[in-house]
């Protein structure tokens, strides 16, 4: 499971440090994807098999689908960690999110996201925010 908030750098050559608690559970490869509100989700390859299937099973019929679908995709690259347990991030990736040199590297459970920082401190502080005031509950049957 991937949790917490690091901080870390972009190098001149587009690779980014994964934090040493999150190197195991991406030994075996990972896939690096554009996320959603202009991160990068980083799956490892059991997990990405699972959303694959997730996003494969998504209804053709449906525009906003295949276009989900082609993006998520299109845009996915596999990698493995090098000796220093580096991931390489693509330039089209480090477009798509906006990454220059300061990155948060942010454990999601079952996935990380790589934000650059000054995005990260906008979405967390939202989303502090809203975890901070929710009053309701949120799981499917209202318990």
């Amino acid at each position: 499971m991937f949790l917490g908030e690091y901080s870390h750098a972009l190098d001149s050559k587009g690779r980014v440090v994964m934090p040493s608690k999150f190197r195991d559970g991406l030994r075996a490869g990972c896939v690096v994807t554009k996320g959603q509100e202009r991160c990068l989700y980083v799956f490892p390859m059991d997990r990405w098999q699972e959303e694959a299937a997730r996003v494969q099973g998504l209804p053709r019929t449906d525009r906003r689908a295949r276009n989900y679908s082609r993006s998520f995709f299109a845009s996915a690259t596999n990698q493995e960690l090098d000796g220093q347990g580096r991931v390489q991030l693509p330039e089209a990736l480090r477009r798509y999110a906006g990454l220059k040199k300061d990155l948060a590297v942010v454990g999601v459970a079952d996935h990380i996201e790589i934000w650059d920082t000054e995005s990260w401190e906008s979405v967390g502080a939202e989303a502090d925010e809203y975890y901070a005031g929710i009053e309701e509950v949120l799981s499917e049957d209202g318990i």
